[in-house]
């Protein structure tokens, strides 16, 4: 499996020739070094699966990367069960948005800064997946994190798109500090950052506490905590969760790869990679179990009454993402999983249907505006229902087996699982509203645009709806890897990833109860698609009805439960008080300005009044140079007398 070290760098390579060479030689033929190398990139990494699959894992060190006294570490590869899975996403979903991207970005002055941009990402994705290392695993995390930065801004003469850059810069770093202290504390405790030693001796320190301003914190629970912190910010979970919707600026393409398909789900991969130690903690457990599912719950509740196509699709990526710390949580972390890889395929066919729309519609957003899309664009309209059937749960598609399998764990965990459970199966309700909600306001009714829009309406070229149709197998079929038992199948992908990740086995759940859950999310979605109906098909005067009685529930959800002000309030506001009144008036220009300014200042005062002397009037000489004479004469004769 040497083959395996080309996986991340054949996109990094793909990245070098199109920076170098993109702007002035390549130009609109720059796709290709960056589609071809994913290409490749795919093929390996199904090489790899395939390896896995019959029993080979592979785990070494390429070459030593930091060599400090005894601190050690290396850049390597782990290719196990979850990596592999990984790579799959990644690689494939990569591709589809790549050949996307040709159709979707052409004539786009930034053209090969866009690929090259693409095939950055995609190495830093892969090396963060890969890693057999905690430190190879926070460069690979950042470096996703400069990436998504540069692709959320990459119409940068946008004021609107700069600034949701910087916003999913910034709130990452309030996470990243605390991921990047765990991962101090990991190396503090252990004296390595290689996963193996340290998940072989976590179970070590179990009974450790730290004091931290008289406070006793067990050392697992801080550990796993503080880990955590980098998931919320990098997965969107509350409270970090406020630049993901900002981040639908950036080109749609980046959209369904980096916010929907892989790099938001870094934060659950990172969680399922470090079960052993989050499995000794009970407390660190709980936490990541009632986040996600407040953040399944309150996401989908602010998706109901949004207008922005992409921004619907946002809170959906928000809420799913929540699904999944919801299964990690209660320790089900091959659900999560599961539920990350069906995701990747119907949310990555769910944005790239938007931009298929919103090439349509000359780049408009507003579902208000639209209505009647269906006969225009046939095979964007219906990849995009069957992606809004599986994210709702229906049987026999992707999303049915993925989200069922998270519930039931839920259910079966009982305690916490129970309270995450109900709050899991309401966001499914919510989610199958709003999905068909944004279904039947963008292709069913009459057109609510402009004469010119609707004289632009056409269907997406080939290149762009070839990868709807493929994603749109993965949004049917990938599901049936995950088949529960109770249903007649194997379940395979939880026996697949058992050696990584341990299966859970519930006590005292029976059959019954398993049907139970499973036919009350399947109620919940069917629920949600027909009030949806009711909604916006057959009496469309209701949910205006409903948005002028419960105004202050609307104004709420409209304004995303003013979120972004309280912390605009309390955080932005009072920084920026302090940068101009203290940091830049005071500290800045008086005493660094009044240093750097003020030196020069004064020698060229001195040298001012020195060149006053030198007048060139010999008078004036003879005096200083008396006057000279007489001061040392008097300092001689005080000397003598003393």
């Amino acid at each position: 499996m040497e083959y395996t070290v080309w996986i991340p760098f054949l996109p990094l390579i793909g990245f070098i020739i199109n920076i170098i060479f993109g702007k002035k030689i390549l130009r609109t033929q720059a796709h290709w070094p960056s589609t071809l190398a994913v290409f490749g990139s795919l093929v390996l990494s199904i090489m790899a699966l395939w390896d896995v699959i019959n029993g080979k894992t592979l785990n070494y060190d390429l070459y030593n990367w930091i060599i400090s006294d005894n601190f050690r570490v290396s850049v390597g590869f782990l290719v196990d069960q979850l990596t592999a899975v990984m790579l799959i996403v990644v690689t494939s979903v990569s591709f589809l948005v790549h050949v996307y991207s040709i159709g979707y970005m052409h004539g786009d002055s930034g053209y090969p800064r866009f690929f090259a941009y693409l095939s950055l990402f995609t190495f830093s994705m892969l090396m963060l997946v890969m890693a057999n290392n905690f430190l190879q695993l926070y460069f690979g995390w950042e470096a996703v994190g400069l990436c998504s930065y540069l692709l959320i801004g990459f119409w940068y003469e946008k004021r609107s798109a700069s600034d949701a850059g910087k916003k999913a810069f910034i709130v990452n770093r309030f996470g990243d500090f605390g991921f990047g202290l765990g991962v101090i504390i990991i190396f503090l405790t252990f004296g390595t950052l290689h996963y193996v030693p340290v998940f072989g001796r976590v179970e070590e320190i179990v009974t450790q506490s730290v004091n931290i301003y008289g406070l006793e914190i067990n050392l697992v629970t801080l550990i796993a905590l503080l880990l955590f912190c980098g998931a919320v910010g990098k997965s969107a979970q509350l409270p970090l969760h406020v630049w993901l919707p900002d981040a639908m600026e950036g080109p749609t393409p980046v959209s369904a790869l980096i916010h929907a398909a892989t790099m938001v789900t870094a934060g659950v991969f990172m969680v399922a990679r470090c079960s052993p130690i989050f499995d000794l903690s009970h407390t660190a457990m709980n936490v990541v179990a009632v986040v996600g599912g407040l953040t399944a719950l309150f996401a989908a509740t602010i998706a109901l009454v949004q207008n922005d196509i992409k921004r619907v699709i946002a809170y959906s990526t928000i809420s799913q993402l929540g699904y999944m710390f919801l299964a990690c949580g209660v320790g089900a972390y091959g659900a999560g999983i599961f539920h990350l890889y069906t995701h990747a395929y119907f949310k990555a066919l769910l944005f790239l249907c938007a931009g298929s729309v919103m090439h349509a519609m000359a780049g408009e957003l507003d579902m208000q505006k639209m209505g009647g899309l269906k006969k225009y664009m046939p095979i964007t309209y219906w990849t995009m229902l069957i992606a809004s059937l599986s994210i709702s749960g229906i049987p026999g598609l992707a999303g049915f087996f993925s989200k069922d399998e998270i519930l039931f764990s839920a259910y079966a965990a009982g305690g916490v699982g129970r309270f995450v459970w109900m709050l899991g199966t309401l966001a499914a309700l919510l989610t199958a509203f709003y999905s068909f909600r944004l279904i039947f306001l963008t292709f069913h009714g009459d057109f609510r645009g402009t004469e010119e829009q609707k004289h632009h309406l056409h269907e997406s070229p080939p290149v762009m709806t070839v990868p709807l149709l493929l994603l749109c197998i993965g949004a049917v079929a990938s599901g049936w890897v995950g088949i529960p038992k109770i249903l007649g199948g194997s379940n395979h992908f939880g026996e697949f990833l058992s050696p990584v990740l341990h299966h859970p086995h519930y006590e005292g759940v029976t059959h019954s109860e398993e049907w139970m859950t499973m036919g009350l999310s399947v109620f919940v979605g069917v629920t949600g698609i027909l009030v949806a109906i009711l909604f916006y098909i057959k009496n469309p005067s209701i949910p205006v009805r409903l948005a002028q009685s419960f105004s202050f529930i609307y104004r709420v959800l409209w304004n995303k439960y003013y979120v972004d002000e309280f912390y605009n309030l309390i955080v932005v506001r009072p920084v920026l008080f302090i940068a101009k009144s203290i940091i830049d008036a005071f500290t800045d220009r008086k005493i660094i300005e009044g240093i750097v300014n003020g030196l020069p200042a004064l020698v060229g005062w001195t040298g001012a009044q020195l060149r006053k002397t030198q007048n060139g009037i010999l008078q004036h000489y003879g005096i200083i140079m008396a006057t000279g004479l007489l001061f040392i004469l008097v300092f001689v004769l005080i000397r003598a007398i003393t």
